[in-house]
């Protein structure tokens, strides 16, 4: 069964690993979703993440097919049972354009979106799916703090948002007596992603380039791309890079990730575990509360990362694999 943590500054409890949903209802249509999502609540998981933008760059859909997919889902579920997560402040991906919508204006047609599609009177974590560093600070953490104290969220945090900003709008919301910023959606696992390739296949931060200080400061990790792509059971299995998908071996098919490989192979075989458990659990043994986001194309996926959550890398070995 999942373990429970606290996010520090909310009243919520959840599980260890939060369920990426950014697929159903596009390449995983309700049936198939209920099944996995089914099969997370069986192990004790009730955080759920998703946004308002997701499916959109699929032609032919309905717009926000993830939040539709799940809101029918959820109805089947008493509220009690689930922590909520969604997004919004995305690119619209209809209109093609990747025109920044970072506003009060775009924060409340997006939520009140959200909340209709989802079926909700509130979301419990908010995220803002991007940044528009040309805009002050202020104009958006006064609008999320408003939602807040209208009741429409619970907490709020951010993802895509660089660690000088995250640190601006914390100090902005501190100066107004509110936590401001509950957590962070970085990208983070144990590949190190090539930087250029990030601008084209995943435009964000990586942890290692500076979050490290926002999450010893107390504020809560929440990564995607925990299991980074799957590119190290790709590498121990021998893969060339002409086998790989073009995107995943231009994020991380380099001489940093390639010399990682021995050491994970060892400490697998060590531990009795999968190469796929121990990059798992290189996030899930972290000593900063660390909840990785994974998405699930299988129930038989989603019932091996939850007996990973039962491994506990040592501080030794998380340092030879940060190190290798």
């Amino acid at each position: 069964m999942l373990a429970k943590l606290s996010i520090a500054g909310t009243d919520l409890s959840v599980s260890q690993l939060c369920l990426g949903t950014n697929m159903f209802g596009t390449a995983q249509p309700v049936d198939k979703a209920r099944e996995i999502l089914d099969a997370y609540f069986a192990a004790g998981g009730n955080f759920i993440d998703t946004a308002h933008s997701y499916g959109d760059w699929i032609p032919g859909i309905p717009n926000a097919a993830s939040e539709r997919t799940l809101g029918a889902l959820l109805k089947e579920r008493p509220r009690d049972d689930y922590v909520i997560a969604t997004k919004g402040c995305e690119f619209d991906y209809r209109k093609g354009d990747f025109a920044l919508r970072v506003t009060p204006a775009f924060l409340d047609a997006d939520l009140s979106g959200s909340l209709e599609l989802l079926g909700l009177d509130c979301i419990d974590l908010y995220w803002l799916h991007r940044d528009d560093p040309a805009r002050p600070v202020k104009e958006i953490v006064d609008a999320l703090i408003g939602h807040q104290r209208a009741g429409r969220i619970r907490h709020f945090g951010c993802s895509n948002w660089s660690v000088a900003r995250i640190r601006e709008a914390r100090q902005y919301a501190a100066s107004q007596g509110h936590t401001g910023f509950v957590a962070c959606q970085p990208m983070w696992g144990l590949a190190e992603p090539d930087r250029t390739a990030m601008m084209t296949y995943a435009p964000g931060g990586y942890y290692e380039d500076g979050y490290r200080e926002l999450h010893q400061a107390g504020m809560t990790m929440i990564p995607y791309s925990g299991q980074s792509r799957g590119i190290f059971s790709k590498l121990a299995a021998g893969l060339a890079k002409e086998a790989i998908g073009p995107d995943v071996a231009a994020l991380y098919y380099h001489e940093r990730n390639l010399g990682k490989v021995a050491a994970l192979k060892t400490i697998a075989a060590r531990r009795g575990a999968s190469v796929n458990d121990i990059v798992l659990a290189y996030l899930t043994s972290q000593p900063l509360p660390t909840i990785p986001i994974v998405g699930y194309s299988s129930v038989g996926q989603l019932r091996e990362s939850i007996a990973a959550c039962s491994i506990r890398l040592s501080p030794e070995e998380l340092r030879q694999l940060k190190e290798a």
